[in-house]
């Protein structure tokens, strides 16, 4: 800095009539003072006089010299050129930041005293550590609020840090993990947007919660089991909030179970779930009724769609033209008990079915994407007369689609080492497999990549 002070010292204008006015000015103060010190310095109070005048004089310099310095009237210096000095001592100066100029997005929840200054503590702390915020929502509680947070840090700072950093601020019960730009729409948006899809298909519904509540694991249980037996399993209509866990009435029967293990839910998300079953309920049976017509090879054409309860009679007359060996393949049980897991299948509360009908409007084909938890299953069924002819892979390639859309990161496939044409359509989606047999029982996962998923079709699209 004293580099730059020295070069905006020298560009200053120097004034050469000021200085020989202020030199002119001084000879004649010289001998002003010459004269009256001849005149008085004879008489008896002479030197006093001029001791009085020196110090006179010294004060009169003195305050001419503050008075110049203060009200200069030297022009200011060129700004531009001040710009340009300084510029190399200003990017010197930035850059050990930027490093710090990378950020990453983090998502932060923590739980404060209800009392005033509790969040202004956690906002200084995040300001210290030039952290940005983003998004801020608050949950109250019986005791404490809990405050959530998206924020913008710099890379460099680590997550134990920040965490420890909260902690000292009257943090506690922190929990923190990676965010990313889809975090960035803020949360009335957000539930709009998943009311929205709920509103236009009733398969949504567990996606649009999981969606909402972050990583859960979410379990649609039925009141009735597949053999006509009560399971027990229901809620009351508010629904019921245990810590980690929520159960809310569902509304085609049964109850639907909410787990977060690693996060208690709030009340403001167990109002926000309910919300979107009570939309559900309101709104009744529905799903997009859109088709998509393929060409085989052979020339045959047969359309794609939606399935839901209302093809169950189509369904059990495919199941009556197919082989036992088929249903066997398929279903891994007695082929009589075959017709009963058909209304579980068909229910968009757990998961999605694609038929394949004829030009004539029969049913040959079902395939289901089954919503398991926090994992996901596809299952085929093709009868005997149309295997072979790649309706198949094109149901497992729509499927697979399908759960990359939804999010899912892997999906499952169970069936037997004989059934080679299961096979061949799980290795024909060139994804990567892991493959685990037991009890003669063949399980082949496949990992997804959203580069992976082929194209929604149409009567996909038409919903978004």
């Amino acid at each position: 800095m004293t580099d730059v002070t020295s070069a905006k010292s020298a560009r200053r204008p120097h004034h050469w009539r000021r200085d020989l006015i202020e030199l002119a000015a001084l000879f004649t103060a010289v001998a002003v003072a010459d004269a009256i010190a001849n005149l008085i310095g004879h008489q008896p109070d002479g030197p006093y006089l001029l001791i009085a005048s020196a110090v006179a004089l010294t004060a009169t310099a003195a305050f001419h010299t503050w008075w110049a310095r203060r009200h200069s009237h030297a022009p200011p210096p060129d700004a531009e050129a001040l710009a340009a000095s300084d510029a190399p001592a200003v990017q010197a100066d930035a850059a050990p930041d930027s490093a710090a100029a990378e950020t990453v997005l983090w998502r932060m929840r923590t739980t404060v005293r209800d009392a005033p200054g509790s969040l202004a503590a956690l906002c200084i702390v995040l300001a210290r550590h030039r952290i940005d915020i983003l998004t801020l929502q608050t949950h109250p509680l019986a005791e404490g609020t809990v405050d959530e947070f998206l924020l913008r840090a710099p890379a460099a700072l680590p997550a134990a840090q920040l965490t420890r950093a909260i902690s000292d601020a009257g943090g506690r019960s922190t929990w923190i993990e990676r965010a990313d730009a889809h975090d960035l729409v803020d949360a009335p948006t957000r539930v709009l947007g998943l009311a929205t899809r709920t509103a236009l298909d009733a398969a949504e519904l567990p996606l649009a919660l999981r969606q909402l509540l972050g990583r859960c694991t979410i379990h649609s249980l039925p009141a009735v089991s597949i053999t006509g037996r009560a399971t027990g399993e229901s809620a009351p209509v508010e629904g019921v909030l245990e810590e980690t866990v929520m159960r809310l009435r569902d509304p085609s029967g049964g109850v639907i179970t909410v787990e977060r293990p690693y996060l208690p839910f709030t009340p403001t998300e167990f109002a926000r779930a309910r919300a979107l079953v009570e939309l559900d309920a309101r709104l009744g049976p529905r799903m997009p009724r859109s088709e998509h017509v393929l060409t085989l090879p052979e020339g045959n054409a047969i359309t794609v769609r939606r399935a839901d309860g209302g093809d169950l009679e189509a369904a059990r007359a495919m199941h009556d033209r197919c082989s036992e060996q088929t249903l066997r393949l398929r279903y891994h049980g007695p082929v009589r008990d075959a017709d009963r897991y058909l209304e579980h299948l068909l229910s968009p509360r757990f998961g999605r079915t694609l038929a394949v009908q004829t030009a004539s409007g029969r049913t040959v084909a079902l395939g289901h994407l089954l919503w398991d938890g926090d994992e996901t299953e596809v299952a085929l069924l093709v009868e005997d007369d149309w295997q072979r002819r790649g309706i198949g892979s094109e149901l497992l390639g729509r499927l697979v689609a399908l759960a990359v859309e939804a999010g899912c990161e892997s999906v499952y496939a169970v069936t037997q080492a004989s059934n080679t044409g299961m096979v061949a359509a799980m290795r024909a989606l060139s994804l990567p497999l892991d493959y685990q047999i037991e009890e003669g029982t063949l399980v082949i996962t496949a990992r997804l990549s959203p580069a992976a998923a082929r194209s929604l079709p149409p009567y996909e699209r038409a919903k978004r």
